[in-house]
């Protein structure tokens, strides 16, 4: 473990990687506002797009720079130097190259180890002529030959690449297993700055990018929500909160802003936040069973691992009454509509409550609720 003082440079690619998730596509306007909200959240670094992709992408990101954020911008390029010349003429200070590096990619676009590290050379030393930063990246890194990525980084680090982005392009990688590859190159290669880019498909993209980082890395790959290709990307929200939020680790992050710009990106995607998804699902603060209730009554760290409203949160907890519910819960419950009662008519309660629960297949409504204690009221008259 390395000591936990150390800064983590957050790069953002909601407007590149995040955008190329099928049937996603930002316009003009809702790709300002966003790259806004990244710098207001703190986010170190934008890779605000793909000049390849024509003219019309071109515009956007000259649109972005002429922001003057606070925030690195960066444009994402192949292993082309057509691609660079493009990328030149959008205005961004830095410049990311990927190259496609595992032996898979290599066969699948006709290309071998010689010309990655041809190539590697020729575009990096152009690019260092006209981007103030220049970070390189390895394709399927975590399926590439080790022996060979470890050369590819010697290379680039002799090149004066500020990073190199190690992708795990297809999600495949355990945490323990990505610690070892990170380990491995920092004990070869001491003076190699490490990003991680992780995908989502096996569900281990958040822990990945807590491990990466555990393990060395200095920069970590994110997009709001997670979007992205098939199972998506390392989440903004979940990767800052348990680095920063939860951890002890450093960084330029405004947690705070997290929910703003995470729903932001769901209403311009089109693709709602799951009710459960972590740090920014809708019932994620909220609580049936009787006896988280009674503890969040007194202590809501009993169960509740952070505060909503670190991550910006304005809607409170709420106590839902189900079939799960205790008498604690009843009693907060009816207290919220002024009506005060002890513990043993909150337990005369519970059998008509969580009947009516079941009957439904729902909370129970405070009216609904009202209407039982006045039931159970009149009973024990």
């Amino acid at each position: 473990m390395k000591t936990i003082d150390r800064r983590v440079w957050m790069v953002d690619t909601t407007l590149r990687d995040g955008e190329q998730a099928p049937g996603v596509f930002f316009r003009p306007l809702e790709k300002l506002t966003i790259a806004s909200q990244l710098a207001e959240c703190g986010v170190d670094e934008i890779e605000v797009g793909i000049p390849a992709m024509g003219e019309f992408a071109c515009r956007e990101i000259e649109a972005i720079a002429h922001l003057n954020l606070p925030s690195m911008l960066t444009c994402w390029c192949r292993a082309v130097r057509k691609d660079i010349e493009l990328a030149v003429g959008c205005g961004t200070p830095g410049v990311h190259i990927s190259f496609p590096t595992s032996s898979i990619l290599l066969k699948t676009f006709e290309k071998n180890e010689d010309w990655v590290l041809e190539t590697l050379d020729e575009t990096v030393r152009f690019a260092r002529l006209y981007f103030d930063q220049v970070s390189v990246g390895a394709q399927d890194a975590t399926r590439t030959d080790i022996n060979f990525l470890l050369r590819f980084c010697q290379a680039s680090i002799e090149l004066g690449v500020h990073r190199v982005r190690l992708a795990d392009t297809v999600g495949m990688i355990t945490p323990s297993a990505l610690m070892d590859m990170i380990e491995t190159l920092l004990i070869r290669l001491p003076g190699l700055a490490l990003e991680f880019h992780g995908h989502n498909d096996l569900g281990m993209a958040t822990a990945n990018a807590v491990s990466a980082v555990d393990a060395g890395a200095k920069a970590i790959s994110v997009t709001v929500n997670g979007l992205g290709e098939r199972a998506g990307n390392a989440p903004l929200e979940e990767t800052a909160m348990a680095l920063f939020g939860i951890g002890a680790r450093k960084s330029n992050m405004r947690l705070s802003e997290l929910t703003r710009v995470c729903n932001t990106v769901a209403k311009y995607s089109g693709q709602e936040i799951p009710p459960t998804k972590p740090i920014t699902g809708s019932r994620i603060f909220s609580h049936e069973s009787g006896i988280h209730c009674a503890g969040l009554l007194k202590n809501t760290n009993s169960y509740e691992l952070y505060d909503p409203k670190q991550v910006g949160r304005q809607t409170p907890r709420e106590l839902v009454l189900g079939v799960h519910s205790g008498a604690a819960a009843i009693r907060h419950a009816l207290a919220d509509r002024q009506i005060k009662v002890d513990s043993n008519t909150a337990r005369r309660m519970l059998p008509r409550i969580r009947a009516a629960a079941a009957r439904g297949n729902k909370p129970v409504s405070p009216e609904l609720l009202e209407s039982i204690y006045r039931h159970t009221v009149c009973e024990g008259q």
